[in-house]
C-alpha cells in the first residue's frame, strides 16, 4: 500500500462546519443523545488539544478534547475521534490519538476521560474507570468509561461527577 501524505494540524473555529458534517456522516443523528455529548454541549473544544487530519485539502479525520471536571479536579474529555470510513485502515486515528495525548501531556494536563472501546484505546494508556468513581450526566456502559493518567498516580483519590464546569 502506498503511504498517504497526511497532514495533521490544530483544529480552528473555521473547521467547525466541516467537522460537523464529518460527525454527521460517521455518527449519524444519534450522536446528540450520547452522554458524552452532554458534557460537550455548549462548550467549545480546546483548540490547543484538538486536531484535524488532511489528505491534500480534504479533511479525513478529527479529534477533539474539551475541558471538564471530575469532582473538583480538572480533566479533559477526549472525543469524538472520527476518521472518514475509506481512510480508517491507514492509521489516521492512531496518529491523531498520539498527537492529542502528547500535546495534553506537554501542556500539563493530568487526566483524559472518554467513552469508547477499551480494546482500541488501551494502547494509548486508557483503562476502565473503577465502578462508581465517576458519575456521568446520563447512562453509559461502565465498561466503556475510560480514563488515562498522563502522569502516574494522577487519578488517585479523584472521584465525583463529570461535568463541564464547577458551577
Amino acid at each position: 500500500m502506498t503511504e498517504l501524505p497526511i497532514t495533521v494540524a490544530h483544529e480552528t473555529p473555521a473547521h467547525a462546519s466541516v467537522i460537523d458534517r464529518l460527525h454527521q456522516r460517521t455518527f449519524g443523528p444519534g450522536r446528540f443523545a450520547r452522554t458524552a455529548f452532554r458534557l460537550r454541549e455548549n462548550v467549545p473544544p480546546d483548540y490547543t488539544l484538538s486536531f484535524t487530519a488532511h489528505v491534500g485539502t480534504m479533511m479525513v479525520g478529527s479529534v477533539r478534547q474539551t475541558p471538564i471536571f471530575i469532582g473538583t479536579s480538572p480533566a479533559i474529555l477526549l472525543g469524538p475521534l472520527t476518521v472518514e470510513p475509506p481512510f480508517r485502515a491507514v492509521g489516521i486515528g492512531a496518529r491523531l490519538m498520539n498527537i492529542c495525548m502528547d500535546e495534553a501531556r506537554t501542556l500539563g494536563h493530568q487526566l483524559v476521560l472518554l467513552v469508547g472501546d477499551e480494546p482500541y484505546y488501551r494502547r494509548f494508556g486508557f483503562k476502565v474507570v473503577p465502578h462508581g468513581r465517576i458519575a456521568m450526566p446520563g447512562p453509559v456502559d461502565p465498561g466503556r468509561l475510560l480514563i488515562a493518567e498522563l502522569n502516574e498516580g494522577a487519578f488517585e483519590g479523584i472521584s465525583g461527577p463529570a461535568r463541564s464546569s464547577l458551577a
